[in-house]
């Protein structure tokens, strides 16, 4: 195994867990899809922590919150079709994060802050959510898509009119 690279046997983990992570995401995208009248606002409005005012401001407009809905509900699928196909698997994963970072912030674990015993999946500041956005860290950063996916497709072509344009 050459220095900085992973193992068969790694890249392999790496990329079951990238499409588990990526069943996820794309199970919440699409239950909230066909849940008729599926909203974030239930969720904005319990909001606690340093920027709960940010998200009760998403809640209170309308118009904004259909926004957050739409964004919500395809932003899932798209991230979790992503990662499954290892497409743009990059791309899919920091918004992964970022997406996943909002959901923690919104209602972050922090015990004694909000209440004195930890539930169910968040024990003092670590919780599902943080579990999975380190997931996605390590999908980010190793590129598994071109390993198992259709980046692989993908950067041939882009590497093929690259080396065609430098002709």
């Amino acid at each position: 195994m050459e220095e900085g690279r992973l193992s068969r046997g790694q890249m392999t983990a790496v990329v079951v867990m990238r499409v588990l992570v990526g069943w996820h995401f794309l199970y919440e995208g699409l239950t909230k899809l066909t849940s008729e009248g599926w909203s974030a606002a239930g969720y904005l409005r319990q909001a606690r922590g340093p920027l709960a005012g940010l998200f009760e401001w998403m809640a209170a407009d309308a118009a904004l919150l259909e926004r957050v809905d739409l964004l919500n509900m395809w932003g899932l699928t798209a991230i979790g079709l992503g990662l499954i196909l290892g497409c743009f698997t990059r791309a899919a994963s920091a918004a992964g994060i970022l997406a996943i970072l909002l959901f923690y912030f919104c209602n972050p674990p922090f015990v004694g802050y909000f209440y004195s015993i930890p539930t169910e999946g968040s024990y003092l500041v670590v919780n599902k959510n943080l579990v999975e956005a380190a997931a996605l860290a390590v999908i980010f950063v190793t590129g598994s898509g071109r390993v198992a996916g259709l980046d692989r497709i993908l950067h041939g072509l882009f590497r093929g009119r690259a080396r065609l344009a430098e002709a």
